[in-house]
């Protein structure tokens, strides 16, 4: 019977709590494929899916918490059996090395034991194979449980981290840009649910614009789900060019949307904001100024990109696929802020006494958004 057979990593450090963290990566692939009649188990160590249909693959690599999984053959766990199937798994030529996992250690022949006999049945049944131990052009794997054998040739890479929902709900901040849907991805990755929240101002939006939040928010849910709030944006967009100096327009903005991101948080019950800022990058991104912005949320802000220099952020977008659409032309709200000699240092005393001159209508701007879910 061919199975899929899945592994994570950080799970298996979760002591007493591991049974918790393997249950919720059980339940997001269950909701992921969709299909009652698919069964998934988990054994010590692994979790088998009993299909071998091949649009499971693409939901693995898309899956936080897999580190990788493989379409196996599962036989009883009975050395003949093994045997056969590896044979079967092995290359015709080049060269290979066997690997062996025992998770019942009860069985009769320890790993290294397991390697040899099998290497040495498939060097009898393939004239053209070699061993080589260290850099094999192909590996046959074995793992062995108390009632099942698994044997495969090779792993589909996946995203690790933990199961998406084991760390509970935050609220991202999306742009059109390349930064924002890496954090959001990243907040994935490290358990979290992603409520992602979009400012646009409906005077420079043309729909191309719209689409390209709707599918970035798209390409996000093939991870995991993803709730997304549109939040109008205009109206306090005017207010604070008509009342704030140019040059801390961007910082008083970014503020603003701290606060309705906090509002939105306390909806959805979240439990931080998560930002695509990356240190030094653009002006409003100095230690200064992201001290002045954060200052105005009511939940913790985390910058998962804080460190990571551009390159290694657009890496990250183009293996998930959010690259190509965040370069697509794009007037966002923050254009319309921009000035030519915009303040580096600025503290919240400084921002907050022009935040006076404001009449910034958030409540309103954030009991209008329009909701969107993707992946539910």
């Amino acid at each position: 019977m061919r199975v899929y057979v899945v592994h994570y990593s950080e799970i298996a450090l979760k002591g007493k709590n591991r049974s918790y963290f393997e249950k919720k990566l059980v339940s997001n692939l269950k909701r992921k494929l969709g299909d009652d009649s698919i069964k998934i188990r988990r054994e010590y160590g692994r979790i088998v899916i009993d299909s071998g249909e091949e649009r499971i693959e693409n939901v693995l690599r898309k899956t936080p918490g897999v580190k990788y999984s493989a379409l196996a053959e599962m036989v009883e766990p009975d050395v003949e059996l093994i045997a056969e199937k590896a044979i079967e798994f092995a290359p015709d030529s080049g060269t290979f090395r066997v690997e062996t996992k025992r998770s019942y250690k009860e069985f009769p022949m320890n790993s290294m034991e397991v390697n040899r006999l099998i290497g040495e049945r498939i060097l009898r049944a393939k004239k053209n194979l070699k061993v080589d131990l260290r850099n094999p052009e192909n590996t046959v794997y074995i793992e062995i449980s108390k009632d099942h054998a698994y044997v495969y040739s090779g792993r589909i890479e996946g995203v690790g981290g933990l199961p998406t929902g084991v760390s509970g709900k935050v609220v991202t901040l999306i742009s059109g840009g390349i930064d924002s849907p890496v954090s959001a991805f990243m907040a994935m990755k490290r358990g979290a649910e992603v409520v992602a929240v979009h400012f646009f101002n409906s005077t420079i939006h043309s729909p191309s614009v719209r689409k390209k939040i709707h599918d970035l928010a798209r390409k996000l849910s093939e991870y995991h789900r993803i709730k997304l709030y549109m939040v109008p944006f205009v109206q306090i967009q005017r207010e604070i060019i008509a009342k704030i100096p140019a040059d801390y327009r961007m910082v008083v903005y970014r503020r603003s949307m701290m606060r309705m991101a906090s509002m939105i948080a306390e909806k959805e019950n979240a439990k931080a904001i998560f930002t695509g800022d990356n240190l030094g990058q653009v002006a409003s991104q100095t230690l200064d100024n992201m001290r002045t912005i954060y200052e105005a949320a009511q939940y913790p802000v985390l910058t998962p990109l804080i460190g990571l220099d551009k390159d290694e952020i657009i890496e990250v977008a183009r293996k998930i696929g959010t690259y190509e659409i965040s370069i697509l032309p794009y007037e966002d709200c923050c254009s319309l802020l921009m000035s030519r000699h915009p303040v580096t240092k600025t503290t919240p005393e400084d921002v907050m006494r022009f935040e006076g001159f404001c009449n910034l209508q958030e409540e309103e701007a954030v009991e209008n958004a329009e909701v969107y879910e993707y992946g539910f």
